[in-house]
């Protein structure tokens, strides 16, 4: 299918997030800046520009019920921006990182954020409203290279993360006062912050891409041996189902629904997984075969 419109921003990006309505974006031309554009009358137009960092952007992430934008740098420095009339106004969030931010997400109910940074660490921050910043907690001394990608359960506690080790981990991050304990959480409110639930090898190769699915029953993530891993039952011993692809490695992943997921990569084209009624995981490698499944099934996103 053909695109209906084009528009280029810029020789290259670095990262982006779009609006909770799709109407805006955010992105870093590879700089130490961040333009908003809007879309108006079929063209994109620069709205705003947000200049706090020193150094080049690596994570924005636009949250959809509180209208935030948080961005993180490799100075080792985040921002959260709030929309008022007079534009953007940033509050300056506490990391304590001495390495560079690499990646960054806000939690499901949006009232904490994680950042993956290149010092090995994880922070958790959350809003101090007495001081008017946001402060962290940090899950340290679990990972042995920096942390590539971060996702956030569905329950807002639990956290999974890949790292340059070749390792998926899967983390609580309950913080008294801010997480309040409801039975959707389970056994997740019961944990430490910090404490690692599951540890995933990748077969001695970096880790990239991870994504709960919509319920949070399963785990997907990608490494760069041209493989995609699936964890339906997270816990201390859960195993994981791999599918090896002929291509090139896959870099993120994205599920579309509880049984289908798509993974983009260093191939340059879009690679969609099914899962049977038994739980196998296979690729989609034709049309034909997407057309012979159940459409409302496989492709309607909750």
């Amino acid at each position: 299918m053909a695109a209906t419109s084009v528009h280029k921003f810029g020789q290259c990006i670095s990262c982006h997030a779009w609006s909770p309505d799709l109407s805006m974006i955010a992105f870093c031309p590879n700089n130490s800046e961040v333009h908003i554009y809007k879309l108006s009358e079929d063209k994109w137009e620069k709205v705003h520009v947000l200049q706090k960092h020193d150094q080049i952007v690596s994570g924005i992430d636009w949250s959809y019920r509180s209208n935030k934008i948080v961005t993180v740098s490799h100075d080792r420095n985040s921002y959260v921006w709030n929309q008022e009339t007079t534009g953007w106004v940033p509050t300056l969030v506490i990391l304590r990182l001495n390495r560079a931010a690499l990646c960054v997400q806000w939690s499901p109910k949006e009232n904490k954020f994680a950042v993956g940074s290149g010092a090995k660490t994880v922070c958790i921050c959350y809003y101090e409203q007495e001081n008017n910043w946001w402060v962290s907690k940090l899950i340290r001394k679990r990972h042995d290279s920096s942390v590539t990608s971060i996702a956030w359960h569905p329950n807002n506690v639990l956290l999974a993360t890949t790292s340059t080790d070749g390792k998926c981990r899967v983390f609580s991050t309950f913080i008294k006062g801010v997480d309040a304990k409801d039975s959707a959480m389970g056994n997740s409110a019961d944990t430490k912050f910090g404490e690692q639930i599951v540890q995933l090898d990748l077969c001695f190769c970096w880790a990239f891409g991870v994504r709960w699915s919509p319920s949070g029953n399963t785990l997907a993530y990608v490494g760069h041996n041209s493989m995609i891993y699936f964890v339906d039952e997270v816990g201390p011993s859960a195993a994981a189902q791999s599918v090896a692809i002929r291509d090139l490695p896959l870099r993120d992943v994205l599920f579309l629904s509880e049984r289908m997921v798509v993974g983009v990569g260093f191939d340059c084209n879009p690679m969609v997984f099914v899962a049977d009624e038994s739980g196998l995981w296979t690729t989609v490698r034709d049309r034909r075969l997407a057309q012979d499944m159940n459409h409302k099934e496989f492709l309607e996103i909750p």
